[in-house]
């Protein structure tokens, strides 16, 4: 994939791919150059009106559509992703950044997410409840909860649409999406897939323009039944507060700051080299990427030497390239907001034990920056860096480590590396978080239920779990004639 094969980008709305003609529009970067790939239209007011239209009334058709009919356009959809993979990596690499390989396992994900839909969908069963009166019949049934609202963001643009819009179709919903007005080439070619695979118009809206505008306008129309959301966690705030006017059902994966607790009885170095790879994976732009590392202090310095070496020896550059181990930061915003945390932690007695400032040039490249002696007064300490940035402090204590791990109101992903089965047991029970990964790094799959708790979000993507949030229940009770 080069600059010059990048697709033109336009709008899906009610089965109809529109072009910019008068609408406002606006540059979509290649962050690994800092050259304008494309533009992209913005959806308007009257837009937005006619995608609402479109939901409204195809939900009334794809929520009757039998689970084995949406199965099979989940199938195809999945199938299509998978037979033009390295179209879509290629988008991935050149509007996020993420390196070629990276890249190509988002797009078996993405392909997955839609296969996992497609099997749990047909198995959306109701109950039986046992009658407390013979003669009755009383039943629990699932039903789609009606059209959706989504909105995702950039850093993760092929993997986080897809749950969405996989969970909401299996579930008999329609969708209106808003993909990240940064990514959008990604986006659209799920809803290209998708209208392929024969999902019928209307029931997948796309579009892109004001996030704020768009957000206010779905969210407060009564055609919505539901919003899902994936951001920050003061944006997510704000969606909620409007959300809960029309008691709409909310799902809302927001910020992280993941702890990683390592303790003495581990292998330090191999520890530290799968920490180094995933920290630094997608230029650390991940919502479950480690952060806040906690190491014991009788093996801290070593961590910390193997860590950091590691670290400085990852070769930015091109993400096209197959010898890259890391990519740009998505957009010129992060490096500003980078270099903000550096300096606070540096004014505030922190040590940068490598990295630490953008590399000037073509392309947004922020390297990979470890930074240690981190009191809890830095900003840093208390704010998701969303980059290529760790912190590494000791402690002493089991008590400490947990402490530290729930210091903050985030709840989202931690991890936990320790072969003394009280230590394991006694931290996934206390430690305050959605998701506890003990000695591995792998947070999230297609059929493993995935959200966070407090500031973290509301609501569970994925698994069962993620297609029964598209649906509510209704009881039914009969009695007989």
């Amino acid at each position: 994939m080069t600059q010059n094969a990048y697709p033109p980008l336009r709008l899906w709305i009610a089965g109809e791919w529109i072009d910019r003609g008068d609408r406002d529009d606006q540059a979509v970067i290649n962050p690994a150059t800092g050259v304008e790939l494309g533009r992209l239209p913005h959806a308007g007011a009257d837009d937005l009106d006619r995608a609402l239209a479109a939901a409204a009334e195809a939900f009334k058709r794809w929520s009757t559509t039998s689970p084995v009919a949406r199965s099979t356009v989940l199938r195809r959809t999945a199938a299509l992703i998978r037979e033009d993979r390295e179209t879509l990596a290629g988008l991935i690499s050149l509007e996020l950044g993420k390196p070629l390989a990276e890249a190509r396992g988002e797009t078996e994900t993405a392909a997955e997410m839609f296969e996992w839909a497609a099997e749990e969908g047909r198995r959306a069963y109701g109950r039986i409840i046992p009658e407390r009166t013979p003669g009755y019949r009383m039943m629990a049934i699932p039903e789609p909860v009606g059209p959706v609202a989504a909105i995702s963001g950039w850093n993760a643009p092929a993997i986080t649409p897809s749950r969405k819009i996989a969970g909401a179709l299996a579930a008999g919903c329609s969708i209106i999406i808003k993909p990240s007005e940064g990514t959008p080439a990604t986006a659209l070619f799920l809803a290209r897939a998708l209208e392929t695979a024969g999902l019928p118009a209307g029931v997948l809206s796309m579009v892109f323009g004001n996030p704020a505008a768009i957000a206010d306008q779905l969210l407060r129309s009564p055609v919505i039944r539901m919003v899902t959301f994936t951001g920050s966690t003061v944006v997510g705030k704000q969606l909620a507060a409007l959300a809960t006017q029309s008691m709409k059902r909310m799902v809302f994966e927001l910020g992280g700051h993941a702890p990683a607790l390592v303790f003495p009885d581990v292998d330090v170095d191999a520890v530290a080299k799968a920490a180094v790879a995933t920290k630094f994976r997608n230029s650390g732009q991940v919502c479950t990427s480690p952060t806040r590392f906690y190491v014991h202090e009788s093996i801290h310095d070593r961590f910390v030497e193997t860590f950091t070496r590691l670290a400085g020896e990852l070769r930015l550059g091109d993400p096209l390239d197959a010898a890259t181990g890391m990519g740009p930061v998505q957009n010129a915003r992060r490096l500003d907001a980078l270099e903000a945390l550096v300096e606070d932690a540096r004014a505030h007695g922190a040590s940068v034990a490598t990295g630490g400032q953008r590399r000037h040039g073509d392309g947004f490249f922020f390297p990979p920056t470890v930074l240690t002696n981190v009191g809890p007064q830095c900003r840093v300490a208390n704010e998701e860096p969303f980059g290529p940035m760790a912190m590494i402090t000791p402690f002493a204590s089991i008590d400490e480590a947990i402490e530290q791990a729930n210091r903050l109101p985030l709840g989202l992903a931690s991890y936990l590396f320790s072969h003394d089965l009280r230590v394991v047991d006694r931290c996934s029970r206390e430690i305050q978080c959605g998701n506890v990964i003990i000695n591995h790094w792998k947070v999230s799959f297609p059929e493993t239920p995935f959200g966070g708790v407090e500031d973290s979000g509301i609501g569970l993507e994925g698994g069962v779990e993620g297609l029964q949030a598209f649906q509510q229940l209704k009881f039914v009770s009969q009695a007989a004639q």
